[in-house]
């Protein structure tokens, strides 16, 4: 039991630190004045095919990191991602086998992908509402105003807040999927177990 801790708790750290990490490298999708940082929140969504847990340590994590390294509404949005990593990680908790179509890991994953919608959709309301704080408060650029609100905030973070959501669960899911293969990852593990019990009372 103490191993398995101090295992999640290194994965946690080595998580957290590819959160801080990964906007500073990774290249970005300028649609000014927004960017997106193409897998930003792989290291969150990896976490929550461990444990409720280990993805909130992730998100409160990378959002100190970001809190002492930039501005607090980049901190703000990666604090939001509590909401989005809680709910999710739960629900794969309750029903692990969606990561498998017909037992198979497969990016053509009808439930898997319903799954990631629903995630993109509630990962995209709460950043929304962070940045409108912002906006009405008037500390946003000058061109944020110039474009207006419903184009900055509601497509541009709105719209493009779920799209790249949808590009970086599936980008940590093929992680995730590669990784099970050759590691423990909990969710899998359980997803593998519900199967086996399926065809035991099939047979």
């Amino acid at each position: 039991m103490k191993t398995n801790s101090v295992k999640h708790l290194t994965i946690s750290a080595l998580l957290i630190g590819l959160g801080v990490l990964i906007p500073m490298v990774m290249p970005k999708v300028v649609i000014p004045p927004a960017s997106f940082t193409l897998a930003s929140h792989v290291p969150v969504f990896i976490a929550m095919f461990f444990s409720p847990g280990m993805a909130v340590a992730v998100v409160l994590g990378t959002a100190f990191g970001f809190f002492i390294s930039t501005s607090p509404i980049i901190a703000l949005r990666a604090l939001s991602h509590v909401l989005f990593a809680v709910i999710g990680a739960h629900y794969l908790q309750k029903h692990p086998e969606i990561v498998f179509k017909n037992g198979q890991f497969t990016l053509a994953n009808g439930k898997f992908q319903v799954f990631n919608l629903v995630i993109g959709l509630i990962h995209s309301a709460a950043e929304m509402i962070v940045v409108s704080v912002f906006y009405f408060m008037g500390n946003m650029p000058d061109t944020y105003y110039s474009q207006g609100y419903i184009y900055t905030v509601f497509i541009l973070m709105g719209i493009g807040g779920v799209i790249h959501s949808l590009v970086d669960y599936n980008i940590a899911y093929f992680v995730a999927g590669t990784l099970y293969k050759h590691f423990n990852l909990p969710i899998f593990d359980k997803a593998i177990k519900h199967e086996s019990n399926i065809k035991k009372m099939v047979a």
